[in-house]
């Protein structure tokens, strides 16, 4: 369990970095035209993918609550920071990354917590 919990915690920190960086580089490409669509989507469902193994292996039954309530805040919050970063389209860029990892990684861990309220 402790090497499940260890390679979970390296996929999350990799997941967040991966969400940063390519929330910069979209910004950049989108300027330049470099980036195309299908390459957005497809480095975007890739941080889907870390979102889902985030959710499978990072969260314990001990850190549910608060998981669910920090990545709850946090979409909310990256949700209304978007337009309020309208303006700084890097920030921008960020967030809606940010997002797309911690979206499915709450609603894995969400669902894992209804089968054990359910369960119990």
């Amino acid at each position: 369990m402790k090497n499940k919990k260890h390679i979970g915690g390296w996929i999350f920190l990799a997941g967040v970095i991966l969400a940063i960086l390519f929330g910069i580089a979209l910004t950049f490409a989108n300027t330049t035209g470099y980036l195309n669509q299908q390459t957005s989507q497809i480095v975007m469902i890739a941080l889907v993918i870390f979102g889902l193994i985030i959710g499978i292996l990072n969260v314990s039954d001990e850190e549910v609550g608060s998981f669910l309530l920090s990545g709850a805040i946090l979409v909310i919050v990256s949700g209304f920071g978007q337009s309020i970063f309208s303006l700084i389209p890097v920030l921008q860029s960020v967030l809606i990354a940010l997002m797309a990892i911690f979206v499915p990684a709450l609603i894995i861990v969400a669902i894992k917590n209804v089968f054990v309220i359910a369960r119990d």
